[in-house]
């Protein structure tokens, strides 16, 4: 029978399988079943609300507020995060001396832990910080980094880029040592040369990994937490909270576990769409029927 030529196969799944179940499956159906329930009056004795929550999130400006801000960091963080590691990507690519030095350089803040980043960049952003020492220096006012609502924001997309930046240009690069060296001779033998060159080869050729950057880099901006949690704490006036923030907020500090279930699971929807729309736009070829 066939199914016994792929026992094999199925065995080896059965692992994988496993670790979704457990990490994956059952804490999505948990939190789809808190979603139901009220826990803003009793969180030992939970009443059935059905819906509730989540039309109170749709109905609450602060919800709504969250996702808009949360949109805006990931507008901020993912054209640079996907641009600009592959513009490094493709000088370091180059003959040039020194290279795996540079490689290390760029690369040393994404095996720093993000906390740490975030508290450096937080004494950077200081009012008596070394960005603000420098701003007076030049005989301008000290800006509010984290205190004014207009850049708050802004302020915390850069420490997210400065993390990232190192780990998306090594995929980059991965995917630069496939590119064949007889389509860039090719091309400069028709007259492409220079971010011409690279606008008809590499770019073509490595349009998956870009879907894929694209796609990780979308996910971890909607994902955002850490960053805001160590330098705002969702802060000036409610102008960097995000919805992963919005979530703790209300089960860990409000105790409001059903209202924040039913925001991870429009957090999960948000991530699944916003996956879904990457693929398609990077990869619509390939899905064609």
């Amino acid at each position: 029978m066939d199914w016994k030529k792929n026992l094999g196969a199925y065995l080896f799944l059965i692992p994988a399988f496993v670790v979704l179940l457990v990490f994956f499956f059952v804490p999505f159906f948990q939190t789809v079943y808190l979603s139901f329930f009220d826990y803003s009056k009793d969180i030992y004795n939970p009443s059935f609300v059905l819906f509730n929550n989540y039309m109170e999130l749709i109905k609450s400006p602060l919800f709504i507020k969250t996702i808009l801000n949360t949109f805006y960091f990931l507008i901020l963080c993912v054209p640079f995060l996907v641009i600009f590691p592959l513009f490094l990507a493709i000088l370091i690519n180059q003959n040039i001396k020194c290279k795996n030095i540079y490689k290390i350089i760029i690369y040393l803040p994404v095996i720093i832990s993000i906390v740490v980043v975030a508290i450096a960049f937080k004494w950077l952003y200081a009012p008596e910080g070394l960005l603000n020492f420098f701003i007076q220096e030049l005989n301008f006012k000290p800006l509010g980094f984290l205190t004014d609502p207009k850049i708050a924001m802004i302020s915390t997309a850069i420490v997210t880029i400065f993390k990232g930046v190192g780990y998306y240009m090594m995929i980059y690069l991965s995917a630069l040592m496939s590119v064949p060296k007889e389509l860039y001779e090719a091309a400069e033998v028709d007259g492409a040369v220079g971010f011409k060159k690279h606008m008809l080869v590499t770019v073509p050729h490595i349009m998956p990994m870009i879907a894929l950057v694209s796609t990780i880099s979308s996910i971890s901006a909607l994902k955002v937490f850490v960053e805001i949690y160590v330098m705002t704490r969702g802060g000036p006036l409610d102008s960097t909270k995000t919805i992963v923030y919005y979530i703790y907020e209300k089960a860990f500090e409000n105790l409001d576990l059903g209202l924040a279930s039913a925001g991870a699971v429009v957090l999960l929807f948000i991530v699944m769409g916003f996956s879904i729309i990457n693929i398609f736009v990077f990869e619509r070829d390939k899905y064609k029927i």
